[in-house]
């Protein structure tokens, strides 16, 4: 039985680790503070519209407690905080383990194999709306649970130990999906995500608000252009138009629902803002692009 290793229990973390231990999987949580003693007294309370309400006991300890070699780590923590990280990731591993990280921030994969080179690091992306909604309690929202995961080029995984995970997942109630182009993927992911986010934090709205038409969906149809032309110069080959892709995947989103960065940002924590708006702007400039939409948005943030 593979042994699963959830690194960043917050609302993408504590949903994948919530519906694993449902699904009777062997699963550790990272996680620390008020969050870890909750979840370690009552076990990890998951309130989920796919899967109802639950109270699982769970394996979980802080990243120094932690002493075994896991099969798979999913690294769900932001983007900030990945060096910190290093020593658990190089601690929990060995040959055989693979790190799947599950970032908003495109990059992450390669980022960490720099961190940890001797382990396989996979690269993942993830679409839920997911968040802690309490001391030890994850909320999962809406009918979307979807994980996309693969291997860059030049990093060799057997197609056997992808689909091992792959079926653990899909037994879980994730709908996992093994890329062909995981550097495509995680870009898109980026794209819509960023859109997404910077446009709630703007107008700080829901996503009902960007649901209808008028100027709040103009300016994430307007973040959702700019990222594709930068993806196109970027040379990533899409399979379908990322603007249209990133409008049906905003209308399938329950009204009431906002990315992390803007809930982070409204309770004055840190935040995203970095890898989500102001790097998309570098990679532009960098590629010579003008994204006006993008520079907008960005002078209520600097």
């Amino acid at each position: 039985m593979e042994k699963y290793l959830i690194v960043g229990t917050g609302g993408v973390g504590g949903s994948i680790a919530g519906f694993l231990a449902l699904a009777g999987k062997d699963v550790t949580c990272i996680a620390r503070g008020k969050h870890l003693e909750a979840i370690r007294e009552k076990g990890l309370h998951l309130r989920s519209d796919l899967k109802g309400n639950h109270f699982l006991p769970i394996q979980a300890c802080t990243a120094e407690e932690y002493n075994e070699k896991a099969n798979v780590i999913f690294v769900c923590v932001k983007g900030y905080s990945l060096d910190s990280i290093k020593d658990l990731l190089e601690k929990a591993s060995d040959k055989d383990t693979l790190i799947i990280p599950i970032l908003n921030v495109y990059g992450t994969g390669p980022r960490i194999q720099r961190l940890v080179p001797g382990v396989t690091v996979l690269d993942g992306c993830i679409y839920i709306v997911g968040f802690v909604s309490g001391r030890g309690e994850i909320t999962q929202m809406g009918k979307i649970f979807r994980l996309v995961y693969g291997a860059h080029r030049g990093t060799i995984v057997s197609r056997e130990t992808l689909e091992a995970v792959q079926r653990d997942l899909q037994e879980s109630g994730i709908k996992a999906e093994i890329s062909d182009d995981i550097n495509r993927d995680t870009f898109v992911k980026w794209s819509f995500i960023s859109a997404m986010a910077v446009t709630g934090a703007y107008y700080d709205v829901p996503m009902g608000e960007v649901q209808k038409p008028g100027k709040v969906r103009d300016t994430f149809t307007g973040l959702s252009r700019e990222s594709a032309a930068l993806g196109r110069k970027l040379g990533i080959r899409f399979e379908e138009d990322i603007v249209e892709y990133n409008l049906k995947v905003m209308d399938k989103l329950a009204p009431e629902s906002t990315a992390s960065m803007q809930k982070d940002m409204a309770k004055g924590h840190q935040s995203e803002v970095q890898g989500l708006l102001f790097d998309m702007i570098a990679a532009a400039e960098e590629q010579g692009l003008d994204i006006p939409t993008y520079r907008m948005v960005a002078k209520k943030f600097e």
